[in-house]
């Protein structure tokens, strides 16, 4: 034990050395690296929410990922810094469930994002397909469900099975309720896309579903006839629980909240391609009261007009390494034009949203900043989002993983964290070879390039993901939890959590909890009746959890 006591405070030491070799880095990198441009300079200042700003994730800023990146690195090994990547996944990881493909996935959250159980049970929400129904996995997300896991509460991750021990609870919206949105159009296939759930009471059982409404018109070859529907939803329902299992019900109403405007956020009109996705609410606490949106989208304008601007390109003056906007727009990077929208709830039943001006753009460096969440840490507001190396725009590079964001307000001149980049976690990738894709991998690139996405930071600077592709070995169920350690613009993996900075497959645990002992107690007469009456539906669910 007098060993152990000496040991930590060595572990503790090394750790706090690492973190400031880090800040000791980024501070003599933020002079400049040779035959690279210096980042652009944010100063984090707040604005009003609705005010006319929109942060910009600049190719200057962009660039300084290809800066620090390593590039004498042999091909198919790692080249991006080693406190930025995401350690390895084993090829051999364990399946949540094989009877369901497992992809985007979030937790039940107050208005303050923190995650609640449910009397006694830790519940999440993830995108499903079905692998046995003859489609491939690339070909998932035109037939996604939400669906629903959960399992009990409290139990550490080196207690519950290898895959985290999730019971698969079924789908959430009933079947076809959500293709209401889209009475009075064409469509020939409707699927349900990433975002949140909120428990709109901490000490009850009413849920707001929040998510991606999504309508496509195809003909037989899978070809799109005219462009996708994405239309933001809320829809209505219960939770429920009792000693074996968890259940939803309501769900049968579906709200259209948001379609894109093609004013401040692209339509299909515009881009047959658009994104218009994945919406996280919350109450801002310097607003009490007042409830936000971020969602994905891309700046208006149509397809193949160039928009970008020198502010875009965020070179200081006089920069010996920056780019002209004709050189950068010669080079067609202006088809890429992601944003991080924001909206402002009118009502406290949060059914009706304004649109305000986007919070970031990334015009001519990335087209995707998918699943946006606002994360607040000691009056600093973080934003995280995800993206793909394939969605870069030329002349600009960066792995598939975790991008983030801070200021001083929800709306700010936000930084890009750790070196000005915004990478906060790649996966282990080799910048200095083509990536190919995680359906068409190129061999000479590191193998768990495409090995975690979707990523989503949780209370505490917790990350899950689902694995998409590890070597030869595709995916489709939860990866493991790994855990960033976050100061003030810079952020590292944190190596002492789980086997070298590895935890628990799917390990997602609440930090909060609802106990409703008068909602416990009407489940109980409920599924005693229902049993009594032979009832099937969720008894069916219930009779299975208890075996």
């Amino acid at each position: 034990m007098a060993n152990e006591r000496q040991k930590r405070p060595m572990l503790k030491m090394a750790l706090a050395g690492s973190f400031i070799s880090s800040i000791g880095a980024q501070t003599a990198f933020a002079q400049g690296v040779p035959g690279f441009p210096l980042p652009t300079i944010h100063t984090q200042q707040a604005y009003a929410p609705d005010a006319d700003f929109t942060s910009r994730w600049t190719r200057a800023d962009a660039m300084q990922i290809k800066a620090h990146s390593n590039p004498s690195v042999a091909a198919g090994q790692n080249s991006l810094p080693g406190q930025l990547v995401m350690p390895d996944i084993p090829e051999d990881f364990p399946l949540i469930n094989p009877d369901v493909w497992v992809w985007d996935t979030w937790t039940l959250i107050d208005k303050h994002a923190n995650q609640f159980s449910y009397n006694g049970w830790e519940v999440i929400f993830s995108l499903t397909a079905d692998p046995n129904a003859g489609y491939s996995f690339d070909e998932r997300h035109v037939h996604a469900r939400i669906g629903f896991f959960y399992r009990r509460a409290g139990i550490p991750a080196d207690k519950r099975p290898a895959n985290g021990g999730w019971i698969y609870g079924g789908h959430i919206i009933p079947e076809g309720a959500q293709e209401q949105v889209f009475a009075g159009t064409t469509y020939t296939i409707t699927a349900e896309w990433s975002g949140s759930m909120r428990l709109l009471d901490p000490n009850g059982n009413q849920v707001s579903l929040f998510y991606t409404d999504m309508a496509f018109n195809r003909n037989a070859a899978g070809q799109d006839i005219t462009p996708a529907q994405a239309v933001i939803t809320q829809s209505l329902g219960q939770i429920h629980a009792d000693f074996n299992h968890v259940w939803f019900t309501g769900f049968t109403t579906h709200t259209p909240l948001l379609r894109p405007d093609g004013v401040l956020y692209q339509n299909g009109a515009q881009n047959p391609f658009y994104n218009f996705r994945d919406p996280f609410t919350f109450e801002d606490p310097n607003h009490p009261g007042v409830n936000y949106m971020v969602f994905e989208g891309n700046t208006a304008g149509q397809l193949g007009v160039p928009n970008c601007t020198d502010a875009d390109l965020g070179y200081r003056p006089g920069d010996p390494n920056a780019e002209t906007l004709q050189q950068v727009l010669d080079s067609g990077a202006y088809y890429q034009k992601a944003t991080i929208g924001l909206a402002v709830a009118e009502d406290a039943s949060l059914s009706k949203w304004t649109f305000l001006p986007p919070l970031i753009s990334a015009n001519c460096v990335n087209d995707q900043t998918e699943r946006p969440q606002v994360y607040i840490r000691k009056d600093k507001y973080y934003i995280f989002t995800i993206s793909h190396r394939s969605t870069y725009a030329p002349g600009v590079d960066g792995p598939d993983g975790v991008y983030g964001f801070v200021g001083n307000g929800i709306r700010s001149d936000f930084q890009p964290m750790n070196y000005g980049s915004g990478l906060v976690m790649g996966n282990p990738t080799d910048l200095n070879t083509p990536a190919g894709t995680a359906f068409a991998p190129n061999p000479l690139q590191n193998p768990r390039a495409f090995q975690s996405y979707s990523h989503y930071v949780m209370p505490g600077g917790l990350v899950e993901s689902f694995i998409d592709r590890v070597e030869d070995r595709r995916g489709g169920t939860l990866s493991p939890t790994v855990r960033l350690r976050i100061r003030s613009d810079m952020s590292m993996v944190d190596l002492r959590y789980g086997n070298g900075g590895l935890g628990g497959y799917g390990d997602i645990p609440a930090n909060r909890a609802d106990i409703n002992i008068a909602g416990f107690i009407q489940d109980l007469i409920t599924q005693n009746m229902q049993v009594s009456q032979g009832t099937t539906g969720s008894v069916t669910s219930f009779v299975n959890a208890a075996q």
